[in-house]
């Protein structure tokens, strides 16, 4: 098994988790599940040095004070600015051999079974070796319409050709997906050699591809922090990898994993993975007291909260901030003033 190089990417500002994830501190570095932060967590999951090569970790300057607290001295790549993940992805790739195996991961999601995660990394290194690019697909477990699907093609190894991206599917779709057991959640974990993603993103986005090189060849390493030059790289259009690459090529496979994911994308998704490690569907953080309600959380940092009579209700207390919210309507909350004009 040749050694896995983890790219942990850091970026947005989790306006969806507003008023507890904010851009003065955003979702990765909050210790939304557990003592450590969702981005210590990532580090957690890649720290077998037989397996795994030390992290390269790419981010925005803002984030790289949380880094230096939380992780301490780590090769880290800082974006000039924001582009979305295909030039991120280019800037590691473009950083290590050509034969090397990245394992791209968001800094921001939660994994509960980290064995299942460390079998599926084996099983996606072992295709990106032989030239295919990976997506984890995520085994569902219910008609969620707030992810983008894979289409699983013919057998591959341990994975599949991927058949087709699909966009979120609206509720009847998604059902319909569900049913058919042809179909796996995107999630947004990929793996490849470094070279390989480099000739694709050349094929598919040459003028991104050119910048990104350019931006490499006129930056700069400090210590363990590398700076890409500035001018080059404000010049891209920004795109995710999956537009960019993955929808593209001729080599795109997919490796199925059962490992508790999720996104932690709103509200609702952080209420189902804080319920799915206990046996209550009440979950309290902070001063806080329920009666008569069912399906509720409450997360206060200081005032009390009392709630009675609310079902499929969340709280959220956060300084000077208050949010009320039915679970249902969790993926609006990045649409609100406060969330927006923070």
């Amino acid at each position: 098994m040749p050694t896995i190089h983890p790219i942990i990417l850091s970026g947005g500002s989790g306006t969806r988790l507003w008023p507890r994830s904010r851009r003065s501190h955003p979702k990765p570095f909050l210790p939304l599940l557990g003592d450590r932060t969702l981005f210590q967590q990532a580090l957690d999951r890649a720290s077998d040095s037989s397996l795994f090569a030390q992290p390269m970790i790419v981010a925005g300057e803002a984030h790289t004070r949380f880094i230096a607290e939380q992780a301490g001295e780590h090769r880290l790549v800082v974006e000039p600015a924001a582009k979305n993940t295909a030039p991120a992805i280019a800037l590691a790739a473009s950083l290590l051999p050509r034969d090397a195996i990245m394992l791209v991961c968001p800094s921001d999601h939660h994994i509960a079974d980290e064995q299942a995660f460390i079998a599926g990394a084996r099983h996606a290194a072992s295709l990106a070796a032989d030239g295919n690019l990976v997506s984890f697909g995520i085994a569902p477990d219910r008609p969620a319409t707030g992810y983008g699907y894979i289409k699983l093609g013919d057998s591959l190894g341990n994975g599949h050709r991927i058949e087709r991206f699909v966009e979120k599917p609206d509720l009847e779709r998604a059902r319909e997906f569900l049913s058919s057991g042809d179909y796996v959640w995107n999630g947004g974990i990929f793996a490849f050699q470094a070279g390989t993603f480099l000739d694709e993103l050349a094929a598919h986005r040459p003028d991104m591809a050119k910048a990104v090189a350019l931006a490499v060849e006129g930056g700069s390493w400090s210590g363990n922090r590398f700076d890409p030059d500035a001018q080059h790289f404000d010049a891209i259009a920004g795109e995710s990898v999956d537009y960019a690459v993955m929808e593209n090529t001729a080599q795109a496979a997919v490796v199925a994993a059962d490992m508790g994911w999720s996104d932690i994308g709103d509200w609702n998704a952080l209420f189902e993975a804080r319920s799915a490690q206990g046996s209550s569907d009440t979950i309290i953080s902070g001063a806080a007291e329920v009666k008569s309600a069912k399906s509720v959380m409450i997360d206060t940092d200081g005032p009390r909260v009392s709630l009675i009579g609310f079902d499929n209700a969340i709280v959220v207390v956060d300084g000077d901030e208050i949010l009320v919210l039915n679970r249902d309507y969790a993926q609006g909350v990045g649409k609100l003033e406060g969330a927006t004009n923070q």
